[in-house]
């Protein structure tokens, strides 16, 4: 991870009128990763999608209010990419955001090992080169509303918005 985190201040500065812009940036909806025997049991669980597609648009919002990134929308592709399994397609998702005119891509999954451990990962390529910029996780505890939201604002807060992440001093 070290390696790669240097490259986030890469990220925020893409364009080379960055400081005056930021980064045109597609946030796709989360995706599920079940590898749990429920999963395998029962399916697809309507509560955990309402919350990927929650997380997605806290993401949006988050970053919008910042002020470092220009979020796109993603309504004109955004059903082509539930359609894909944007981890496994080949970097579908670069050819999307391309589509939306951004910067940045970023995708993101909720890995659910039982209804106690999960782990939400936050994955951000660069749309241009289609290169992997940083890639982010946070573990959490109970399949609630709010361990979702808590997850994914803790990963606003201390990775995607932290003033120096990824910055080697």
């Amino acid at each position: 991870m070290a390696a790669s985190s240097s490259t986030v201040a890469l990220a925020l500065s893409v364009s080379a009128h960055a400081r005056a812009q930021p980064p045109k940036t597609a946030v796709f909806d989360f995706e599920m990763v079940d590898t749990s025997l429920e999963g395998e049991l029962h399916g697809v669980r309507t509560d955990e999608q309402a919350r990927l597609k929650r997380v997605g648009d806290q993401l949006r919002k988050g970053l919008a209010e910042s002020d470092k990134f220009s979020i796109v929308d993603i309504a004109p592709v955004e059903a082509e990419a539930l359609k894909s399994n944007l981890q496994a397609c080949g970097g579908c998702d670069v050819d999307l955001a391309q589509r939306l005119g951004a910067n940045l891509s970023i995708t993101g999954t909720v890995q659910k090992v039982s209804n106690l451990i999960l782990n939400m990962n936050v994955y951000i390529h660069d749309v241009h080169t289609g290169k992997l910029v940083i890639s982010m996780s946070a573990d959490f505890r109970g399949n609630t509303d709010e361990s979702w939201s808590r997850a994914a604002n803790y990963l606003l807060r201390n990775r995607l918005l932290a003033p120096d992440y990824g910055v080697h001093h």
